[in-house]
C-alpha cells in the first residue's frame, strides 16, 4: 500500500435506465454530460481532466465532447477508452494515475446509451454485395474464441456447477435488495436525476425465485442463464472526482488497480486474476475486505468467481448489483466505485473496498480503496 495514492473525493451516477424507456432521448453525451457538469460544481477547482469509458458510442471522443457540452473550460483535455465492460473502471485506473500535485481533479467514469447506440456495417464485399450489419466489434479472433457473452456464462455456470436455483436465488436477493436501498433513500445522495427519472428503473420490489424459474433458458438448450439472471441492456452514466492525498481531502484512498487476461472463450473470469492482483499490490486479503462491488453481469458467471476466490455470496453488493439496476456497459464499472464511495463516505460502512468487473474478450479490471 501506498499512502500517497490518489483520493476520490466525489462520486456521482445517473439512474439506470433499462434501454429504450426512461432515457433513450438522450445519447452518450447527453447522459455524461449532466454528472460532469454537477460534479464539477461540486469541486474547489476547475478539472484538470476528463476520462471517460464508453464501448457502443457514436465513435470519435465522447469524453471531450461531453466536457464541452458540461461547460467545462475548453483548455480541459478528454479521452474516450474502450476495454468493454470494464471501460468505466478502467478510466478510473488510469485516471488515477494521472492526478498530480498540479494536476487535478481528475474526473474519471463511463457512460452507455444501449438506446442511441448507431447501427454499424462492415463493407459490402464484392460490388453487387450488400453492407453487412454487425452489433459489437469482434472481442477475440476467431469465432471460436468469441462466443456470445450469454452462452460463455452459461457455459461457465455448467464446468463450475453453478445451477439454476443458485442462479435465480441470488437475482432475487439483487433486487429485493435494491428495492430496499430505493425505498430507504440510500441512492438517493449519488443521483443526478435525468429526463424526469429519480431512480433505478429494472429494480422490481417483487422478483422471486419462483418467478425466475418460470424463465426459459436464453442461450442454449438446457441451459440455465435466463432472461432473468442476467442483466438487462441499459442506459447510464457514473463518474468520480480524483484528487492527490496531498491534497488532504476526504474520501476513498486508490490503493491499487489491476487488469488482466484469462482464456476469452469465458471472459466472465477477468474478475478472479485482476481481483488476486489489485489484493496482492495492496497488500491484503478477501477477509480485509468490508465492502465488495462486483459486477453482476450474470448470476451464474459471478457465482463462478466468487467460489474461485472464496467470498461470501452474502458479502457482495448488499444493495443489490447489476442484476437488479441494470448494466450499461462503458458505465458500470465506475457505477461500481459510485457505490463503495456511497456506502463506506456516505454511509460510513467500512475501511476496505473493493470493486471488479469482467469484460468481453476475456478481461477484468480491480481497484481496491480504503476509507480516508
Amino acid at each position: 500500500m501506498t499512502p500517497e495514492g490518489p483520493v476520490i473525493i466525489e462520486a456521482l451516477r445517473t439512474p439506470i435506465g433499462t434501454a429504450h424507456r426512461a432515457l433513450a432521448g438522450l445519447d452518450a453525451v447527453g447522459l455524461a454530460a449532466p454528472v460532469l457538469a454537477q460534479l464539477a460544481e461540486r469541486l474547489a477547482r476547475p478539472p484538470a481532466e476528463v476520462v471517460l469509458g464508453n464501448c457502443m458510442g457514436p465513435g470519435g471522443d465522447v469524453a471531450r465532447v461531453a466536457a464541452l457540452a458540461a461547460g467545462l473550460p475548453v483548455e480541459t483535455p478528454a479521452v474516450t477508452v474502450d476495454r468493454q465492460c470494464a471501460s468505466g473502471l478502467t478510466a478510473i485506473e488510469l485516471g488515477s494515475r494521472l492526478v498530480g500535485a498540479d494536476h487535478w481533479p481528475v474526473l474519471a467514469g463511463g457512460v452507455e446509451s444501449a438506446s442511441s447506440a448507431p447501427w454499424r456495417f462492415w463493407p459490402p464485399a464484392g460490388a453487387d454485395a450488400d453492407p453487412v450489419r454487425y452489433e459489437r466489434a469482434p472481442f477475440a479472433p476467431t469465432p471460436e474464441s468469441d462466443p456470445d457473452m450469454g452462452l460463455a456464462a452459461d457455459l461457465l455456470a455448467e464446468e463450475r456447477r453453478v445451477g439454476r436455483r443458485r442462479q435465480d436465488e441470488y437475482t432475487a436477493r439483487s433486487h429485493q435488495r435494491a428495492w430496499d436501498a430505493a425505498r430507504n433513500g440510500r441512492f438517493t445522495d449519488e443521483l443526478v436525476p435525468l429526463a424526469g427519472l429519480d431512480h433505478d428503473e429494472r429494480v422490481r420490489g417483487g422478483m422471486t425465485t419462483a418467478r425466475l424459474a418460470r424463465l426459459p433458458a436464453a442461450f442454449r438448450m438446457g441451459g440455465t442463464v435466463t432472461a432473468g439472471n442476467a442483466c438487462g441492456i441499459n442506459d447510464g452514466a457514473a463518474v468520480v472526482a480524483l484528487a492527490p492525498a496531498s491534497a488532504g481531502l476526504p474520501g476513498l484512498r486508490v490503493l491499487a488497480t489491476a487488469s488482466a487476461g484469462v482464456d476469452p472463450r469465458r471472459p466472465g473470469l477477468g474478475i478472479v486474476p485482476a481481483v488476486r492482483v489489485a489484493l496482492q499490490r495492496a497488500g491484503l486479503r478477501i477477509c480485509d475486505l468490508d465492502v465488495i462491488e462486483i459486477n453482476e453481469a450474470f448470476a451464474g458467471q459471478v457465482l463462478a468467481c466468487y467460489d474461485e476466490l472464496g467470498i461470501d455470496p452474502e458479502r457482495v453488493c448488499t444493495d443489490g448489483g447489476a442484476l437488479a439496476l441494470g448494466h450499461p456497459w462503458g458505465a458500470s464499472g465506475a457505477v461500481l466505485v459510485v457505490r463503495l464511495f456511497s456506502r463506506m463516505v456516505r454511509q460510513g460502512q467500512g475501511r476496505f473496498g473493493l470493486a471488479a468487473i469482467a469484460a468481453g474478450g476475456g478481461q477484468g479490471t480491480a481497484v481496491v480503496v480504503e476509507a480516508s
